[in-house]
């Protein structure tokens, strides 16, 4: 459902291509916050991205505070510990469903490190006062939506401190998964809240470029896809 997966594996970043990603912005004295998320899986370069934290948290670096970032994982577990343990930044962790076969068919990742055992791990750890978790989810018509849904979150993640990331799925070629409609999201967005998990909707932005959440990618792949598809 990912587009930006379909481009496959290109490469780890350096610790200083990952930096540089920020000193190329022009204005990036404005930057607030950072995202480790968006193409690939932070957790498989974990090295290079705690050089890079460093670098951005560090007196002799940017400076900036741990809690104005957050990197993202579907779940690596044995990373995830280690990140925990050596950074006091935030972790968003890709959920999609709370029912193992359904997460399986999203993410092949559930075979080995079943969501069950992530947030397991999870409510093990004790974590400082800035430092927050949260899921990331995104709303797929008919499929991740239902009430079914809501009390499972509810269940799973009882007793943990998070909060959950309500996504817009962005339909992409290939694929018959739908994005749930606007209503429906708000619906389960309240019904979490009123569950006392903090849920909130992500708000959409460069989807008319291709830059969007699952988006990301070449005209030259999205055109392959097309007619392959």
């Amino acid at each position: 459902f990912c587009m930006t997966g379909k481009q496959g594996f290109q490469g780890n970043l350096t610790s200083g291509e990952i930096v540089n990603q920020i000193f190329s912005i022009p204005e990036n004295e404005l930057i607030t916050n950072l995202v480790y998320m968006g193409m690939g899986e932070p957790l498989d370069n974990l090295t290079e991205v705690l050089k890079s934290i460093e670098i951005l948290t560090s007196n002799y670096g940017l400076g900036m505070s741990p809690g104005r970032i957050t990197v993202s994982t579907i779940g690596l577990i044995p990373a995830m510990n280690e990140f925990l343990e050596k950074s006091a930044c935030h972790l968003a962790v890709s959920m999609h469903s709370p029912f193992e076969d359904e997460r399986r068919k999203l993410m092949p990742i559930e075979s080995v490190y079943p969501l069950n055992k992530v947030i397991e791990t999870l409510k093990q750890h004790k974590f400082n006062k800035q430092q927050r978790i949260s899921f990331e989810y995104i709303m797929f018509k008919d499929v991740n939506d239902t009430p079914r849904h809501v009390n499972e979150l509810a269940r799973l993640l009882n007793g943990l401190k998070c909060r959950i990331n309500l996504i817009r799925f962005h339909e992409i070629p290939g694929t018959p998964l739908k994005s749930s409609e606007e209503h429906v999201i708000a619906e389960f967005k309240d019904k979490l809240n009123k569950k006392g998990i903090i849920t909130t909707i992500r708000a959409s932005r460069g989807q008319d470029i291709y830059a969007a959440c699952g988006l990301l990618s070449t005209k030259e792949m999205v055109k392959k896809t097309i007619v392959s598809g």
